[in-house]
């Protein structure tokens, strides 16, 4: 989408700042940069590890089918600048409507009560589209803030927010020895050919739908996972049982984030295995393999996101296999009236 005129927004709740406006995103590569920018700085000044680009973020907001950048993005401008934006994107989750939402505000402008506006005004728009979920359909919001971010998680509690669950940024050199791990019998390790695309990503979906609140794959995540630039599938490891998926590794090396960052780092994502292969070692032989790709691509840092209470023991597993937790971060949630 985009735009070639500018929709101002009056905010209720808005700080008595001179030159502060608020509007829609207008669209453009300029409005994409500036907005990759500000989440580059508000990151940096949190410790948070996500650099996004101006390309990453148009394609994972244009892929959405839960966010219109018409009435689910505001963003705040002083004097022409960009200080700060909010967010909002409704996906379900174990058959919930949940409103995810986010922003960012400048660290050289925080503490003036943009944050808090833009806060608000998430949770004016998630109340709004909650209003027009079928009769009998849960809604709730929901909110990710890293344990360093103070401020957020302080005005998240003064807002009806609680956190419910815990989960971990975990960490280990890929340098390091990798212990050989053999896969269980009958299962072997095939190089991901674009015919099994969709028995991968399927695989996954089933694999995920265990896993607490869920969120439900659709086909466009299909198409940005397979469309993105930094796509490597000979970087992934997928474990095959006769002609069934059994359990994948996605690998992903962000260049960019790199580069900026002034780090050799893999991530592995979307480390699942299917229900009948689970508790006979197959999750620890495909992540020492995911760990060994990483490292003959080069990469000296390794890191994964966990769910700190994961019901299959998916803690312990990267624990014994050298990972150590980096980070932690808490979800908020709180219900919504329509």
């Amino acid at each position: 989408m985009t735009t070639t005129e500018d929709t101002w927004l009056d905010l209720a709740d808005a700080p008595a700042i001179e030159g502060l406006r608020f509007r829609r995103p207008r669209g453009d590569d300029a409005d994409y940069a500036a907005t990759a920018e500000l989440i580059v700085a508000a990151n940096r000044q949190d410790e948070i590890l996500w650099v996004p680009t101006a390309r990453q973020l148009r394609e994972e907001i244009e892929s959405s089918p839960g966010i219109d950048p018409r009435g689910d993005i505001v963003l705040a401008e002083i004097d022409g600048r960009l200080v700060g934006d909010a967010i909002v994107d409704r996906v379900m989750r174990d058959d919930v409507a949940t409103y995810e939402m986010g922003g960012h505000v400048l660290p050289e402008f925080r503490r003036r009560g943009i944050g808090r506006a833009l806060l608000r005004e998430n949770l004016r728009r998630a109340t709004e589209r909650a209003g027009e979920e079928p009769p009998g359909q849960v809604a709730v919001a929901r909110v990710h803030a890293e344990d360093s971010e103070t401020g957020h998680r302080a005005l998240l509690a003064i807002h009806g927010f609680e956190p419910i669950r815990w989960f971990f940024l975990m960490r280990r050199s890929a340098a390091g020895e990798i212990p050989d791990v053999p896969l269980p019998d009958g299962v072997k390790l095939r190089s991901v050919t674009p015919d099994q695309h969709r028995a991968i990503f399927d695989a996954e979906r089933e694999a995920f739908r265990d896993h607490w609140a869920a969120r439900e794959q659709t086909e466009e995540d299909f198409k940005l996972t397979f469309g993105r630039e930094e796509l490597d599938t000979d970087l992934w490891v997928v474990a095959w049982d006769g002609e069934e998926v059994a359990g994948v590794v996605q690998n992903w090396i962000w260049a960019a984030e790199n580069e900026e960052l002034g780090v050799a780092r893999g991530w592995l994502e979307h480390i699942s295995v299917r229900r009948p292969w689970r508790r006979r070692g197959l999750g620890r032989a495909i992540t020492a393999e995911a760990l060994r790709r990483l490292a003959a691509a080069g990469m000296t840092d390794a890191m994964l996101g966990v769910d700190a209470d994961n019901p299959t023991g998916a803690l312990g597993l990267y624990e014994g296999l050298g990972f150590e937790v980096d980070q932690r971060s808490q979800v908020y949630r709180r219900p919504l009236v329509g």
